[in-house]
C-alpha cells in the first residue's frame, strides 16, 4: 500500500524546452516548451498514472527525471536527494535505483545478446553478481516474470512480443529498483496480452515494494492500476486526482474528453466543453 507521508520522488517547477533555430546560423528564434512548470510527488508504494495525447511531454518528463534530458528549470528529488546535481558515483547509484521500461520491446533488446547476457549486463557492470552466479541470478528474474529458466540460451527473436515485454521488465529489476518507469509500456501489446502483463506489474509491485510512474496515451489503461492519475497537456498538469475522482468526477474538459474515448468507462462531453480552443502556450523564448 502507498505510504502517503514517505515522498519518494519530488519534483518541482520542472521545465525542459527545446530551442527552435532558423537561418543559415542557426540562430534560436524559440523553444517547444515540451514541460513547462511541471509540479509532482510520488509516494512510496505508490502508482502515478500520467495521461494524455502523443506529444504533450509525458516521455521528455520520464527522459529528464532519468537524467536523459538536461531541463531547464526546477528541481527533481528522490528520497531527498538532489537528483540533477549527482555525479559519479551517486549517478550510478541513482541509475540502480530508478529504472524504465519503454513502449517497443522488440527495439528495447539487442537481438545478438541471448536472454542470459540481457538479464545480468547491468548486474556484472554494478558488481551484483559474477559469471559464476549470473546464471542463478538470471533464473530468480525470469521466474518473477512468469518464464522459464530453460530460455536463457535463446534470443529475442523466438519471443512474442508480450514475452519480450516480460524480458524488458526482468531486466529493469535486475539491479533492485526503488522505481520503475513505464513509458507506454504496453500501447504495442493485444488487449489479452494487455491485461497479463499488467496483472504482473501489479504483482511485482507488491513483492518488490515498488513505485511506479506509469506513462500512457491510453487512460482506460490505468484504471485498475494507478492510485493516483495526472492529467497532461502542452507540457503542463491540467488535472490530478486520486483514480477514483479523476475517473469517474473529471473536472477538466480534456480529462472529460479523454474519457469519452474509452467506451467502458466514458462519460458525457458538456457541449459548451470546447478543448480545441484552449489556448497552446506560445513557443517563443
Amino acid at each position: 500500500m502507498p505510504n502517503p507521508v514517505t515522498p519518494l520522488l519530488e519534483v518541482c517547477g520542472l521545465k525542459t524546452w527545446y530551442p527552435v533555430k532558423k537561418g543559415v546560423f542557426a540562430r534560436t528564434v524559440g523553444h517547444v516548451h515540451a514541460v513547462d512548470g511541471v509540479d509532482l510527488t510520488l509516494y512510496r508504494g505508490e502508482t502515478l498514472g500520467i495521461v494524455g495525447e502523443s506529444g504533450c511531454g509525458k516521455s521528455t518528463l520520464a527522459r529528464t527525471i532519468l537524467r536523459l534530458e538536461k531541463p531547464r528549470e526546477g528541481t527533481v528529488s528522490l528520497g531527498g536527494q538532489n537528483v540533477l546535481a549527482l555525479r559519479g558515483e551517486a549517478l550510478r547509484a541513482y541509475r540502480r535505483t530508478v529504472q524504465v521500461v519503454f513502449q517497443d520491446p522488440h527495439a528495447s533488446l539487442n537481438p545478438r545478446h541471448t536472454v542470459l547476457e540481457l538479464l545480468t549486463e547491468a548486474m556484472l557492470v554494478h558488481g551484483l553478481v559474477t559469471r559464476d552466479t549470473c546464471r542463478e541470478a538470471a533464473a530468480r528474474l525470469l521466474a518473477d516474470v512468469g518464464m522459464p529458466d530453460d530460455i536463457l540460451d535463446r534470443y529475442p527473436y523466438a519471443f512474442s512480443g508480450g514475452q519480450r515485454q516480460r524480458l524488458c521488465i526482468a531486466r529493469a529489476l535486475a539491479l533492485g529498483p526503488q522505481l520503475l518507469i513505464c513509458d507506454e509500456a504496453v500501447s504495442a501489446l493485444d488487449l489479452s496480452v494487455r491485461a497479463q502483463v499488467l496483472n504482473l506489474l501489479q504483482d511485482l509491485k507488491a513483492k518488490h515494494g515498488l513505485s511506479y510512474l506509469f506513462i500512457t496515451h491510453d487512460i482506460g489503461v490505468v484504471q485498475h492500476l494507478a492510485d493516483r492519475i495526472a492529467v497532461m497537456r502542452n507540457g503542463k498538469f491540467v488535472e490530478t486526482g486520486s483514480a477514483d475522482d479523476v475517473l469517474n468526477t473529471p473536472t477538466h474538459p480534456y480529462t472529460r474528453l479523454l474519457l469519452r474515448a474509452v467506451p467502458h468507462i466514458g462519460i458525457p462531453l458538456p457541449e459548451e466543453a470546447d478543448v480545441s480552443s484552449e489556448t497552446v502556450p506560445a513557443t517563443a523564448s
